[in-house]
């Protein structure tokens, strides 16, 4: 009997499954500040920081089981930590990824395909000014779009290039948006999601003494943008920087959907309608998944996922999760937990 229990244990640590049949977390490698991205081919990427060298994992069966971590290349003094981190995208070129250092310059990388990772070009076209190490990135199509806080004229603002050969090249760097009242919240990851000629742009801005969030959207690429709105009602007074910009993605319409935290307290929200409150924590992010929103977050150290129904599950010790549809019925969650970086598919 003894002998059986044990051969039972042994294959269920070999299938990726717990006692209870649920799914278990896949060790991805030794790093920090996962991203992950989906291509048009179902094919999974995660990309994250370890020490100063960029690394790369992919999986082509839903999640189920990722390559062995390669590098992408390295960066002396790499910024891998405290949101800050390699950023990935997908588009008709390929594989594009972005890193910075802590002189504060971005570099992009591209695959188009072939396995060989390729250091590209530099996208801010200033010397050191992204020093704050805080970025975006969103593809579709042919275009990649890269958002970063900027501190050109020695205040930060949102800043922002386009790419339509997978990072090969950048176009001239775009001031976004500038605080009337110097700068927007110093220590805050930005966000962007690009679809057709449609990008948004969400990031905590400083004004009055207000660390809220804002969306400010462009309908021709990303040349021009529109005014910043601010969302949800209410309002938080902080004389200090929270270090937590939230989630943005598009809905099935192609409608901004948001996931953010005042407070303590994670509120989800779209433009011009009332914030709804998600859950307590920090760290949130989301994803549409046919036509329903997923939510994800860090509470006391440990990861949850909100279900479209409504159920709450933990994902066990972490933090700065980020989720990602895998099909219609479901996604895959990455985050870092004591300098490791795991990733698990959740039922929906």
């Amino acid at each position: 009997m003894k002998n059986l229990i044990a051969l039972f244990l042994v294959v269920g640590m070999l299938t990726g499954c717990n006692r209870s049949g649920k799914e278990s977390a896949l060790l991805i490698g030794m790093g920090q500040m996962p991203n992950a991205v989906k291509d048009g081919s179902g094919n999974l990427h995660i990309v994250f920081g370890s020490k100063d060298s960029i690394m790369y994992s992919v999986s082509s069966d839903n999640g189920k089981s990722f390559s062995a971590p390669a590098l992408i290349g390295g960066i002396p003094h790499l910024a891998a930590s405290h949101m800050r981190g390699p950023q990935i995208a997908v588009t008709s070129n390929g594989v594009t990824v972005i890193a910075s250092n802590r002189d504060g310059d971005i570099f992009s990388f591209n695959s188009g395909g072939n396995g060989r990772w390729l250091q590209t070009a530099r996208v801010n076209d200033v010397d050191t000014v992204a020093k704050e190490g805080l970025m975006a990135l969103s593809g579709e199509g042919q275009n990649t779009f890269a958002v970063w806080l900027d501190l050109r004229d020695h205040h930060n603002k949102i800043f922002g290039s386009n790419s339509a050969d997978g990072g090969k090249t950048w176009s001239a760097n775009k001031m976004i948006y500038a605080s009337p009242d110097t700068t927007v919240c110093e220590c805050c990851k930005p966000s962007v999601v690009i679809k057709g000629k449609d990008v948004y742009v969400m990031f905590r801005n400083w004004l009055k003494g207000n660390r809220d969030l804002h969306l400010i959207h462009s309908v021709d690429g990303g040349n021009s943008f529109g005014e910043a709105q601010k969302l949800g009602n209410g309002s938080w007074q902080l004389n200090g920087c929270p270090m937590d910009g939230g989630g943005l993605t598009l809905d099935a319409n192609g409608c901004p959907k948001t996931v953010w935290q005042r407070k303590g307290v994670i509120y989800a929200s779209e433009p011009g309608k009332d914030e709804k409150e998600i859950a307590k924590g920090r760290g949130c992010t989301l994803a549409s998944v046919n036509g329903k929103t997923v939510y994800a977050w860090t509470d006391n150290g440990e990861v949850y996922i909100q279900k479209p129904q409504g159920m709450k599950i933990s994902l066990g010790k972490g933090s700065l999760p980020i989720i990602k549809p895998v099909n219609n019925e479901h996604v895959l969650c990455v985050w870092e937990n004591e300098k490791k970086v795991y990733a698990q598919v959740v039922e929906l």
